[in-house]
Formats: C-alpha cells, structure tokens, sequence
C-alpha cells in the first residue's frame, strides 16, 4: 500500500533504505517509545526488517516528508499490524518519528492516511491502538484522529527489557 498527503508520503520500505532508516530511528528517545524496537538499534536491524516479508494483516510503512527540500527525507513509519491476544483478529495502528520531525504534525498526517487505508483499502470496521503513559504526544494524536481510551494496562518494551504502563484505545470505523 502506498499514501500521498498533502506534506507526506506513506510506502513500504526497501532495501536501500537501510541507512536512511538507521538514522531516522536509531534514538534512545524513539526505541523507549516503541514496543517492539532492539535498543540500540543498528543498521543490520534496519536491514533484517526491511528484508523481513510483510504480508496478510502486517501493513509497515515507512514515512517519507517531501515539504523540506528537494528531496523527501525519511521521517518515521506507520503501519497496521495484528494486534495482541487481547484483541484477537483486529489491527493495531502504530506510528512513530524522528525527533527532529516531533511538533509538526506528521504522525496525525500519516496515521490519519493510514486510518483510510484500513477503512477504505481493508474494510475493517475497527481498529486498536495504545502508547506508554510516558509519551502523552501519541496520545494526543489517537485522540485527534477520533480514538477513545478503552484502559490502562501494562505492555513489554524491547528496548526497555520491562513492562511499561500503557493506555489502550480503538476506534469505530
């Protein structure tokens, strides 16, 4: 799948992203952010994912900004993706951004395109979603783009080793 906002675009990763990728995503204040991201986080992780098929109900794309020069810039990634045993058969939409991306608007952008994927390209009726307690910003954006806050739970974290207190959302679609 692939989406054009007015700022962004949204495609699957490929091989020769790897570098761009390493360095859009290789942050301590990103890895502690996400639940399933290896910290440190290396170029041969950037490789092994990019090269990793995705298929069936796994939709990662990557996020690439094409209002900062001449040429877009890898900004960060968004995605649908199963979603845990809790929420057995639905999708969970994931976004993230490099830090010099946070404060502009482009996670609500591109998790909004990716919303109208899954209700327009996938037909699906709901979706779930979730972010740390510690990172109140993707909170903010599940809320802009209409989700409500279903709990508060505890969810592992890679790069932390640990569990981490999380509040889980969904949205009707």
């Amino acid at each position: 799948m692939f989406a054009r906002t007015a700022r962004l675009t949204l495609r699957p990763g490929w091989p020769e992203d790897a570098p761009a990728l390493t360095h859009a995503i290789a942050h301590e204040c990103v890895a502690m952010r996400l639940a399933r991201l290896p910290w440190p986080y290396t170029i041969d992780h950037a490789r092994w994912w990019l090269e990793t098929p995705h298929g069936g109900d796994d939709h990662p794309l990557l996020i690439f900004a094409h209002d900062r020069g001449d040429q877009p810039v890898l900004v960060g990634g968004a995605g649908l993706h199963p979603a845990g045993p809790d929420h057995e058969g639905e999708l969970e939409i994931g976004y993230w951004l490099t830090p010099d991306a946070w404060g502009r608007g482009y996670a609500t952008e591109a998790a909004r395109a990716v919303v109208d994927m899954a209700r327009h390209a996938l037909g699906r009726k709901r979706l779930v979603s979730g972010h740390f307690l510690d990172n109140p910003a993707s909170g903010r954006v599940l809320r802009k783009l209409g989700f409500a806050q279903t709990g508060v739970g505890r969810r592992d974290c890679l790069a932390r080793g640990e569990k981490v207190d999380c509040a889980t959302f969904e949205l009707a679609l």
